[in-house]
């Protein structure tokens, strides 16, 4: 793997990957500086609409010490298949969860290959899923209602050496933030209130 220590990846004022990898590297440095910085909140809201459909909306976030929000609000839509009882308007929710860490995971490589000053062409994945619904559906007390089990592949274009190509997929696992709450677990609380 072509690879920079810390202090030579600081001087890069080019893009890699897409990434302006002075800004990310001014990024560091800030965060290093003052680490309150680093203290994100998202969040969005979901509605209701019919069986399985419903709609979240993401407008803003909270990061770098104030609120941000988004040039125009960004909806994702949900929705089960037919064999499902659904009417198929959008991904399931568990479609959902594969894409956020499909795209989490290809994120956090780019990101972290481009402060390495290691170009990637292309990068494809693909992820499967093994969900059992009698857990869902209450069938079985010992079948989980989540996934059992995800796989993911990638295909990756770079011009590295074979075990250098290992080391890129990795990059993603071990930075990833969805890859890290769908593995270690994170507390979630759930309360309700009346309309």
């Amino acid at each position: 793997m072509k690879s920079t220590n810390t202090a030579t990846a600081r001087v890069f004022s080019n893009t890699v990957n897409g990434v302006a990898v002075d800004d990310l590297n001014k990024t560091i440095e800030a965060v290093r500086a003052a680490p309150s910085l680093a203290k994100f909140k998202f969040h969005i809201r979901n509605q209701w609409a019919d069986a399985g459909q419903n709609t979240s909306t993401v407008e803003g976030l909270y990061g770098t010490g104030e609120e941000h929000s988004r040039a125009k609000p960004f909806k994702l839509e949900a929705d089960e298949p037919p064999v499902l009882l659904g009417k198929d308007t959008g991904a399931n929710p568990v479609e959902h969860l594969l894409h956020a860490l499909a795209s989490c995971l290809t994120t956090s490589m780019i990101y972290h290959a481009a402060a390495r000053g290691i170009q990637i062409d292309e990068v494809e994945s693909t992820l499967e899923g093994d969900l059992d619904v009698r857990g869902f559906l209450q069938l079985d007390p010992n079948v989980r209602n989540g996934y059992q089990g995800i796989r993911v592949n990638f295909k990756i274009k770079a011009d590295v050496p074979d075990e250098a190509l290992q080391e890129l997929s990795q990059l993603g696992p071990e930075r990833s933030p969805v890859y890290d709450s769908l593995t270690n677990g994170v507390p979630v609380s759930v309360t309700a209130q009346r309309m």
